[in-house]
């Protein structure tokens, strides 16, 4: 009986001792915590940038759009001019 006391105390005092170490764990979840907080802000700022190359990819094509329209306008203002030119 006193060596099943003598193991479940060695047992008790190690798993005890194993959960003693609670600073390192502290630590760590801070650390975790830092680098979430940074892939955050990393997220955000990255949101951000998007929005504002979404807008000017829109500016962009809104661009190409109105030069196309022109360049018909313009090839058919040409062609008007060269079916109208008789020698």
């Amino acid at each position: 009986m006193n060596k099943k006391l003598m193991i479940a105390g060695v047992a008790m005092t190690t798993l005890l001792g194993g959960c003693a170490n609670t600073t390192a764990l502290e630590e760590s979840v801070a650390n975790l915590g830092n680098k979430v907080d940074q892939l955050s802000a990393e997220v955000s700022s990255l949101k951000s940038d998007h929005g504002k190359l979404s807008a000017n990819v829109n500016d962009v094509k809104a661009a190409a759009m109105d030069a196309q329209a022109e360049a018909k306008r313009a090839n058919a203002r040409i062609n008007n001019v060269a079916s109208s030119y008789k020698k």
